[in-house]
């Protein structure tokens, strides 16, 4: 997924992708485990996905709150 995507989200969406993308994780490495994966690049696209999402969500938590008495 393209950050540009990621961005127009909002922190809802981007914490619900988040949690929907660390089950599907863990279900591949179950089957990794268990000799059923075929798909291996899926791995590094969804952790870096995750990554993405975490980057997003900690440059908006830590980007100053502009209030409209700083405006004027």
């Amino acid at each position: 997924m393209k950050p540009s995507e990621l961005r127009d989200k909002t922190d809802e969406e981007l914490s619900e992708l988040e949690t929907d993308l660390r089950d599907r994780l863990v279900k591949l490495q179950i089957a990794r485990a268990t000799s059923r994966t075929t798909n291996t690049s899926e791995f590094p696209r969804i952790r870096r996905d995750i990554a993405r999402i975490k980057t997003i969500q900690t440059e908006r938590a830590s980007a100053p709150a502009s209030s409209p008495a700083e405006a004027g």
